[in-house]
């Protein structure tokens, strides 16, 4: 499947990685200095809830065969 979207998202995802150096606890660490910068901004981040994790739609897609 040759799709540019998908292809554009993947290169960028490759390149922050590659930024952090694949360290997935720097990118964490990011994410989170990106989150407290944009709330003083007067961003709102919404937290997911439990009932998401509950949705018919997680036990759907999250199923086991």
């Amino acid at each position: 499947m040759n799709d540019e979207i998908i292809d554009e998202v993947r290169s960028i995802k490759e390149s922050l990685a590659e930024e952090f150096g694949f360290d997935i606890r720097r990118i964490f660490e990011d994410i989170k200095r990106s989150e407290v910068q944009t709330e003083l901004e007067g961003w709102h981040h919404v937290q997911p809830t439990a009932v998401l994790s509950e949705s018919a739609f997680r036990r759907v897609r999250f199923a086991r065969d």
